[in-house]
């Protein structure tokens, strides 16, 4: 049986909050269980918050806010924090210094206090989980997985759903390939993107205006090497649409 807990109770979190502190203060962790959180307050936590009253957009930046009717100072958020714009129409579409592919580049308004603050993604998802993940372990004793996640839309299916960006003690990914399916054939294209499921998973627990942002999953048997978020990023010469 899988159990989804949610951690209930935590603060708006602040740049400098010790978020593992807090979590481990509400959070019943045992050992194995697996800890998703949004990387909204893991974004909070480290600071990466932007404030546009700083920002002065550039001629790119005014060009395609005026077409698409947005801030042109978040509209230039969106392009520092992008290495590649993949579309500009209607919404931006970039791929981030991490290698996601995603609207605006992650930077948004949303659940952060104030009209004028924007939330960045973390600099390095993989080290925000693992540094977590150390943390709560000096602090509670037990060594749990944690993913930080976020939601991002799918290109071909309406809605949004929440995907791991770091992911730590744990395989992102399962390669069943050169196992045999239940009628004797050899799998030959089948990789499970496990952590991508169990973030899945937490977004119902979440939800997006419950102020839930993290979330113990306890049960779920964690087989193989610990990956990373990187590991689910397809390479470029991977990638048949880009």
């Amino acid at each position: 049986m899988i159990e989804l807990h949610p951690v209930t109770g935590l603060p708006e979190i602040e740049p400098g909050d010790d978020l593992a502190a807090l979590i481990a203060e509400l959070a019943d962790l045992a050992e194995g269980d697996i800890l998703v959180v949004a990387h909204k307050v893991v974004s909070k936590a480290e600071g990466r918050l932007r404030d546009m009253r700083g920002i002065t957009p550039t001629s790119q930046a005014l060009e395609i806010a005026q077409r698409n009717g947005s801030d042109p100072r978040q509209v230039q958020a969106v392009l520092d924090e992008s290495v590649r714009l993949v579309r500009t129409e209607r919404v931006i579409i970039a791929e981030t210094r991490h290698g996601f592919i995603c609207a605006n580049a992650g930077v948004d308004h949303s659940n952060v206090p104030g009209d004028e603050i924007l939330c960045l993604l973390p600099v390095d998802p993989d080290a925000s989980a693992a540094r977590l993940r150390d943390q709560l372990r000096e602090r509670t004793g037990r060594t749990v997985a944690v993913i930080v996640s976020d939601t991002f839309g799918r290109a071909w299916r309406i809605g949004i759903q929440n995907v791991a960006l770091g992911v730590a003690g744990m395989p992102a990914v399962v390669d069943y390939r050169g196992r045999d399916d239940d009628f004797g054939r050899t799998l030959v294209g089948t990789v499970v993107a496990v952590a991508d499921e169990l973030a899945g998973a937490a977004e119902l627990a979440m939800g997006k205006t419950d102020r839930v942002p993290a979330v113990v999953i306890r049960g779920y048997r964690v087989e193989g090497e610990p990956g990373s978020g990187r590991q689910l990023i397809r390479p470029p010469e991977e990638d048949m649409f880009r």
